[in-house]
């Protein structure tokens, strides 16, 4: 195994873990990076789906205490039974949407341009939300994620499905689209991490079976650098943005999104950086 090949999983591996949490689009940071360190094979696409599931382990611990009360309270407690059913609820539309268009959005939407252009649109996306819910504070209307309704659920859900374009930023989507909806910035991130178990697992675990005659044993040192990597960066940004968020909006992260989309597209226009497809 080239040990260059390993620093690009471990590199690779980071990118995922701190940027799947925030609102600024772990896919699309991943389809950058993979452009400049040339890892954006088929093989690679692969990577990039499963080394979430590394993401995913580091959320689950962080909320494990919550995981594992409301699993223990599901036979006996509404309270536990409406959140797990939210999070189902909230998850099928993406199932859906993504066995019906998935294949088309990857073989179509997948490039450094439309990822450049969907930062920009979401960062003025964040800016609004934020402009809103700071001028009239009572649209927030749900300040904890467990008194969700089912119709709030099916419409962070929905929500969801725009993250299925790259550079969107599922995270984006559904704490931006959950404040939008009347959710509070906490309840909103909380039920976006809550979300993105299943949908991250699914995701990972589905790539893997579809592209399985892509892979073999020997792929096995990347996977697991890529899994390990992701999962602590991911553990850390996970703790930092729970207290950041306590004290602070996105807006930060909008203006992050609007200045890297527009250096992508003027260093693509301007030949200073050959982006590949």
């Amino acid at each position: 195994m080239e040990i260059e090949l390993l620093i690009k999983a471990a590199v690779m591996g980071v990118v995922e873990g701190l940027t799947e949490f925030l609102p600024i689009s772990s896919t699309g940071h991943l389809i950058l990076a993979g452009a400049l360190l040339g890892f954006d094979d088929e093989k690679a696409k692969v990577f990039d789906i499963a080394i979430q599931t590394g993401a995913i382990f580091a959320v689950i611990m962080v909320y494990w205490h919550k995981i594992r009360d409301t699993v223990v309270a599901l036979p006996t407690q509404r309270q536990a039974q409406r959140l797990a059913l939210n999070v189902l609820i909230a998850f099928v539309p993406a199932v859906v949407l993504g066995l019906l268009f998935g294949k088309a959005i990857k073989a179509h939407l997948f490039t450094p341009t439309v990822v450049a252009s969907t930062f920009i649109i979401g960062g003025l996306i964040i800016l609004w939300a934020e402009r809103r819910q700071a001028r009239n504070p009572a649209v927030a209307r749900i300040h904890e994620a467990d008194d969700m309704t089912a119709v709030d659920a099916l419409k962070v859900g929905l929500a969801q499905c725009l993250a299925m374009v790259p550079g969107t930023s599922r995270s984006g989507a559904t704490i931006i689209g959950g404040m939008l909806l009347g959710l509070s910035r906490k309840a909103a991130t909380d039920f976006s991490f809550y979300l993105a178990i299943p949908t991250l697992i699914g995701a990972g675990v589905y790539s893997l079976y579809k592209e399985r005659a892509l892979l073999s044993l020997a792929d096995l040192p990347v996977f697991t650098v890529g899994l390990v990597f992701s999962f602590l960066s991911a553990w850390l940004c996970v703790r930092w943005l729970l207290r950041f968020i306590a004290t602070h909006s996105f807006v930060g992260f909008a203006w992050y999104r609007i200045v890297f989309g527009l250096v992508v597209l003027g260093t693509a226009w301007s030949g200073l950086v050959t982006w590949a497809a």
